[in-house]
């Protein structure tokens, strides 16, 4: 019986899915992009499930499509057409999304790792967009948002040369939040996951709308639409209810403080 193309765990309002074609780098296969739709399009559809982390099983994150199978022409995609159901099921997702960046993210690797909210690597970690020497166009972001998040000169050394940057360079150009070692990893991914989770739900999923539809408008409109939004967010909670929760602030502030 052959292994699930993707791992799904859920621990309380955390779940992790994991890529799990090692043998493949965990490149996406279409039973594996359809598995991702679907676990995407389900747990959003959960009330439980806050946070999502994506991470690969084996030595790669993701190296992106499985070219044989599209090559070979048995699932009637093309490579522009491969990711857009997984696309939207992400952008879709309310809640963050946590990139674990255990190796190479590599191409459609590299566009699944930027379709997540935070990116946390490992040390092992690298990234490649080779594009321009597969000889294809990206269609699943990776021209646009790769020069917002690391801006265009970064973006185009990247793009047009197809060459690696590890995990320290990365770091360095502001692609990832952090670098961490190999085994502490996912604990990381976990321990900031728990964090979010734990903020109000309505207002971490409300906040994360906030700065993604901002990112896409001017300036002075983006502004005007956080005025309008804090102003209905103020109205809908009550003082006392803030007061208690800014007191709950404070003491994990201490909490932090004597740690």
């Amino acid at each position: 019986m052959p292994e699930r193309p993707l791992l799904e765990e859920c621990e309380g309002s955390v779940a992790t899915l994991t890529l799990n074609r090692p043998q493949a780098m965990n490149a996406l296969s279409r039973a594996l992009r359809d598995a991702l739709a679907t676990a995407f399009r389900r747990l959003e559809a959960d009330p439980e499930v806050r946070v999502v982390i994506v991470t690969g099983a084996g030595r790669a994150f993701c190296a992106g499509y499985d070219l044989k199978e599209l090559a070979a022409g048995t699932t009637g995609d093309t490579a522009a057409s491969a990711a857009s159901d997984l696309a939207d099921a992400m952008a879709d997702f309310r809640g963050p999304i946590i990139g674990a960046i255990n190796g190479h993210a590599i191409t459609g690797g590299f566009e699944l790792a930027l379709a997540c909210d935070v990116l946390i690597a490992s040390e092992n970690a690298s990234f490649a967009d080779t594009h321009a020497r597969v000889g294809i166009l990206p269609g699943w972001g990776l021209s646009q948002l790769l020069p917002r998040l690391i801006g265009v000169a970064r973006a185009k050394e990247i793009s047009l040369s197809g060459n690696f940057i590890r995990a320290p360079q990365a770091l360095d150009w502001g692609l990832v939040n952090r670098v961490v070692a190999g085994s502490d990893l996912l604990p990381a991914c976990r321990e900031l996951a728990k964090d979010m989770a734990s903020c109000v739900p309505d207002v971490l999923e409300a906040y994360k709308r906030l700065i993604d539809e901002g990112l896409r408008m001017p300036l002075g409109q983006a502004l005007a639409m956080e005025k309008d939004r804090a102003v209905a967010s103020a109205a809908a909670t009550g003082s006392e209810e803030v007061a208690s929760r800014r007191a709950g602030v404070m003491a994990r502030g201490r909490q932090g403080d004597a740690s």
